[in-house]
């Protein structure tokens, strides 16, 4: 693999942008999430976590008994996208009549 090549497709992580966040130190699964947004995406890290996983078992950074996902943050409840082109409504929309 290349620098270019892409590890998460979703938030267009290439393998470069994880070679720099190895090389400044962080060698935590959710530390590199956190740096490069890694699995962020819409798929949550489905596509690019066991990627990140090989390569730092591979490295010897992380025995492979210690890796762990990170942390995914699904919304809280399901959202349509009718409800989200509407706008906002809420206490703090001007258009609502609530105090």
């Amino acid at each position: 693999m290349t620098a270019r090549t892409f590890v998460c497709r979703c938030e267009d992580v290439t393998l470069g942008e994880i070679e720099r966040a190895i090389a400044v130190g962080l060698a935590d699964v959710e530390e590199i999430k956190r740096y490069t947004g890694l699995g962020t995406g819409p798929c949550q890290g489905k596509e690019c976590l066991s990627a990140l996983g090989r390569l730092l078992v591979a490295r010897g950074l992380v025995p492979a008994a210690a890796l762990r996902p990170f942390t995914a943050r699904p919304p809280v409840e399901p959202v349509t996208f009718g409800a989200l082109a509407a706008g906002a409504t809420g206490p703090d929309t001007p258009e609502d009549p609530s105090p």
